[in-house]
């Protein structure tokens, strides 16, 4: 079978299983998932041995220290792999939910019901974990799932799918509820965004130029984010040892991801005593300094930044610093440069806050906390399938709400158009 008939069949039986689904109650997803949990956990070793295989891979590819990162499954990661079932399976489920009714003056009541989108293409690089967060999310709203992972991590993908399959079947779910294209071939990608009618929404996550081709040839509807350019900016009126803790959060953490700061931005009335002291740190933690020529008079050792830099989203170890004159310019300087990702402002001046929440148009914006709880674990919603920039349908982290979509019910008796 050529690859176009491949990814036809695995689409179809997507479908099916997206229909099967529909019979699902809430307490049988539930199982499905606390089973998937125990299975992930037992299995572990054999996961960590197919993922062993990807990173020799990954390494002879010679991809970056922090692309390996997102590939690893420590048992760390695992854990939190099975803890995110299990918590997705206390949440509330969507699907059914009336979210409000009213009456008409003919007597009939109108109403709005959460229901399944049906079949959802998730195509997405390096970090596995995703398989299991994002088959989970959509199982529990009622979804198939038709997933696509990088080549650099097929092997750890498909041993999760095969864990996550089989403990669906177990519990009477649809196999095709989980569909993997197990096929490195990137045609498999552009021969699925075709599938207008057969799937139903596609959410790519990766890089940007993946994202872009995605979203530039595919005839389905597409949410996305292109990249994640987040700032903190350090306001005069901040507690500066949180904003140096904050700071250090967002840029050091976990570097490799879209939640990751890029660019500090931070009030002159505070350089001069934040500066030295806060990008010293940075130093010895081995974090690269790019800074404007305010930042290198106090902090000589830094890189000159130059104007593209401000639009990169690095995923490593580097770090754009500005001085600027009062929060005004710090938001002219996101509006021209962020992705609409995440940004924080630290702050102890209640207005300045307000005024930052209201007026910053990003995903995420936050007050005294950092870049890195942008995430649907840490905002309660169990998991995430993506954090969306798009302003349509969703924006942020997409749990499971995010996951269904609205039609209208109507209750009559006997009500007539005249």
């Amino acid at each position: 079978m050529d690859i176009k008939g491949f990814v036809l069949q695995k689409a179809l039986e997507a479908r099916e299983g997206a229909r099967a689904l529909r019979k699902a109650s809430a307490e049988q997803k539930n199982r499905v998932l606390l089973r998937m949990a125990d299975e992930i956990e037992k299995k572990a070793s054999l996961l960590q041995e197919e993922n062993q295989k990807d990173i020799e891979y990954a390494r002879q590819k010679g991809l970056s220290n922090a692309l390996i990162d997102r590939l690893t499954l420590t048992d760390k990661r695992i854990a939190e792999m099975a803890e995110g079932l299990r918590e997705i399976s206390k949440l509330p489920d969507p699907v059914g939910e009336v979210t409000k009714m009213w009456q008409r003056p003919n007597g009939m009541t109108v109403g709005r019901m959460r229901v399944p989108i049906g079949v959802i293409g998730i195509i997405y690089e390096s970090r596995p974990n995703v398989t299991a967060d994002a088959t989970s999310l959509c199982l529990k709203a009622g979804n198939a799932v038709l997933l696509r992972g990088g080549s650099e991590a097929v092997n750890s993908n498909r041993a999760i799918v095969n864990i996550l399959r089989e403990a669906a079947q177990a519990e009477g779910i649809h196999e095709g509820a989980i569909t993997f294209l197990d096929i490195p071939d990137r045609e498999a990608i552009y021969e699925m965004i075709k599938l207008e009618g057969i799937v139903d929404l596609i959410i790519p996550r990766g890089g940007e130029g993946l994202i872009r081709a995605v979203t530039e040839n595919s005839r389905i509807p597409v949410l996305k984010h292109y990249k994640g350019v987040c700032h903190v900016f350090v306001d005069r009126d901040a507690d500066l040892s949180m904003a140096e803790q904050i700071c250090i959060n967002a840029k050091v953490q976990r570097p490799g991801t879209c939640n990751a700061m890029e660019t500090m931005l931070v009030d002159e009335a505070v350089a001069e005593e934040f500066l030295p002291r806060v990008l010293k740190r940075f130093s010895e933690i081995g974090v690269k300094i790019k800074g404007c020529s305010r930042t290198r008079q106090y902090y000589p050792q830094a890189e000159e930044v130059k104007e593209e830099d401000y639009y990169n989203e690095y995923l490593d170890l580097i770090l754009n610093v500005r001085v600027v004159k009062d929060m005004d310019e710090a938001m002219l300087h996101i509006e021209r440069y962020s992705s609409g990702h995440t940004e924080t402002i630290v702050t102890e001046n209640y207005h300045k806050a307000m005024r930052f929440l209201r007026e910053v148009d990003s995903s995420a914006v936050m007050v005294n906390a950092s870049t890195r709880l942008n995430d649907g674990g840490q905002f309660g919603l169990g998991a995430e399938i993506g954090i969306s920039t798009d302003k349509i349908h969703a924006r942020g982290p997409m749990g499971l709400e995010e996951l269904t979509c609205l039609k209208f019910v109507v209750l009559g008796s006997g009500q007539l158009r005249e």
